[in-house]
């Protein structure tokens, strides 16, 4: 008997071919049977019809921050509203695991790094994880067996130095000794699941103190003995960011990145290709890596987002602005001796000097401060500015716009909350766009679902993308739009058995209504650990979701069930071939 049979689906099966009609039938967590419509003569436990509705492989996320926050919300909301089934943590260098049994402060070191760099909330990691593991095997079994979604984790590099270095990883080199140390931890925790090696030398990443976090004092001979340490392991992968990432690659970048997938022989990706008309030499030259790599025996894959994902600011908390070339000292004041510093005519046109200049990079789409929208406002000199545009409200007060930002930052004591418009949301930057998709060693992901929570929701950008294929501006059929969201990252990862519909994978599918699926808009909610906020966006025409076969979601309602696992190197997944 059939555990659940969905009939009369229009399957859009992953591989990227045609959309057919089919009956789907479900036993023991796998998809045991396809057939055409009124077919299968086998009884099921419960059964539905999908008339109308489109059935897809759940979506594959490459690029999250759930560690954490799996322990107090085993949904990983909200991507599993928007169809994710599967999500990859542990990126960027920073991972829960290991812990030293015998340096408690290391954990509250870990936390006080994730909530600076990650944005995660500090309360949130204090109170909603317990923290009573060790090693990598004893986190991954922590969340085993109460987890709605399946995850696989990278090791963070971070980890490794201060699990070894203590204190000393910032900062310090490894003798010859602690190298070794730090690869048999890291061999211990690939035995035990772990999915390869993270890290990052970027330098945006700073750790709780202002310091930069660890794996950015690591010399290229360390990095390349972890990435050969990577290659002897069954199903990994590594992924790395450096500080080009973010604009366009140095040469000594490219070679680090090639160098570390030639010596792993294994994959690397890394986050986030940023694509922008305007600056038509980035894509060219952030796509070298990869095409040296292939010729190196390697290979490398962009993530970019098929979506512009909203993201505020604030003069008052760390953010985006914080980053600007010469911001952060200034925005590190304390608040009325910053409002002093940001209320001078000469600080603020030095300020907007270098918001401007090529040395801010990418973040100089953040310099055209009449274009923000103003958020939440806290006093009654702002009442009745919230969604206004800074352009509008400065031209009625006879200031620059960021003059008459400053001012109304200024009366709120730095709280309100301002949210950028995007400058690349030109048809042309579309068009490059739907170009650079079709690149090989591009894909879909970069969400950071589970970071940033106050700041951007990046985990609707499937539901959002999907709509937008099919309504929007349809840059994609339906068919290639998943099989980028759900093929295409699984072969990357190797996972056995998953993104696809084909008789004999696990059960993974989101069934939804093409005619309506979008993505709500983001909205600030009060529902993390110590009533610590973040952004939400609710899913529009999701009906179902299931993992391994269990129903975790109806209707935008989570089911409570919990049928995810931890995806273990090896055991679920495969090596993947770079040559």
């Amino acid at each position: 008997m059939l555990d659940h049979l969905i009939r009369r689906a229009t399957v859009v099966d992953g591989t990227g071919g045609p959309a057919y009609l089919a009956d789907v039938g479900i036993r023991g967590g796998r998809i045991v049977v396809i057939a055409e419509p009124g077919t299968v003569t086998e009884e099921a436990v419960t059964s539905e019809d999908a008339d109308g509705l489109v059935l897809a492989p759940g979506f594959v996320d490459p690029h999250t921050h759930y560690d954490a926050q799996l322990f107090w919300d085993p949904y990983a909301t909200p991507s599993m509203n928007h169809g994710v089934t599967t999500v990859a943590g542990g990126n960027c260098g920073f991972t829960l695991a290991p812990l030293h049994p015998d340096r408690p402060e290391d954990a509250d070191y870990t936390r006080r790094m994730m909530s600076r760099v990650e944005g995660m909330a500090l309360a949130a990691l204090e109170e909603g994880v317990d923290w009573t593991w060790s090693t990598f095997r004893e986190y991954l079994d922590a969340l085993e067996g109460r987890i709605a979604v399946n995850a696989g984790f990278m090791v963070g590099h971070c980890a490794l130095r201060r699990h070894v270095m203590g204190a000393d990883a910032v900062g310090g080199q490894p003798t010859p000794a602690q190298l070794d140390a730090m690869l048999a931890l890291f061999h211990d925790a690939m035995d035990a699941g772990a999915w390869g090696l993270s890290t990052t030398q970027s330098s945006t990443h700073s750790d709780g103190d202002g310091e930069p976090v660890a794996s950015r004092h690591a010399r290229p001979e360390e990095l390349l003995a972890l990435s050969r340490a990577v290659g002897e392991h069954e199903g990994t992968q590594l992924e790395a960011i450096v500080a080009g990432c973010l604009d366009q690659f140095s040469d000594e970048e490219i070679d680090l990145l090639v160098d570390m997938t030639a010596a792993a022989g294994r994959p690397l990706n890394w986050n986030v290709l940023t694509i922008d008309a305007a600056v038509p030499e980035r894509v060219p030259r952030q796509l070298i890596p990869s095409e040296r790599a292939r010729a190196a025996g390697g290979r490398i894959v962009a993530l970019t987002m098929p979506i512009l994902t909203p993201m505020n600011m604030s003069l008052g908390t760390f953010c985006a602005l914080n980053l600007i070339p010469g911001w952060g000292e200034i925005l590190a004041l304390p608040v009325p001796e910053r409002i002093e510093r940001l209320r001078d005519p000469a600080t603020r046109a030095e300020m907007l000097r270098r918001a401007d200049s090529k040395e801010a990079g990418v973040f100089r789409r953040l310099a055209n401060f009449g274009r923000y929208v103003i958020g939440d406002t806290y006093s009654a000199a702002n009442e009745g500015l919230g969604g206004r545009v800074v352009n509008d409200i400065a031209a009625e007060r006879g200031q620059d716009p960021f003059h008459c930002l400053v001012e109304i930052c200024a009366a709120d004591d730095l709280r309100t909350v301002l949210w950028p418009m995007p400058t690349d949301n030109d048809p042309d930057s579309w068009a490059l766009r739907q170009r650079t998709w079709e690149h090989e060693d591009v894909m879909l992901g970069g969400s950071d679902a589970g970071a940033h929570l106050d700041r951007m929701c990046g985990a609707p950008y499937t539901t959002r993308f999907l709509g937008d294929c099919l309504r929007g501006r349809k840059l994609l059929p339906l068919p290639t739009a998943v099989r980028m969201l759900t093929d295409d990252p699984a072969r990357l990862f190797g996972l056995r058995e998953r993104g696809r519909i084909e008789e004999g994978f696990h059960a993974d599918l989101v069934l939804f209504d093409p005619e309506r699926i979008d993505a709500g808009p983001a909205t600030l909610v009060h529902d993390l650990p110590g009533d610590s906020p973040r952004l939400d966006s609710k899913a529009i025409g999701i009906v179902s979701v299931r993992v391994n076969g269990v129903e975790t979601l109806r209707d935008d309602k989570v089911t409570g069930a919990v049928p995810g696992t931890v995806l273990r190197s090896g055991r679920d997944t495969r090596t993947v071939s770079t040559a």
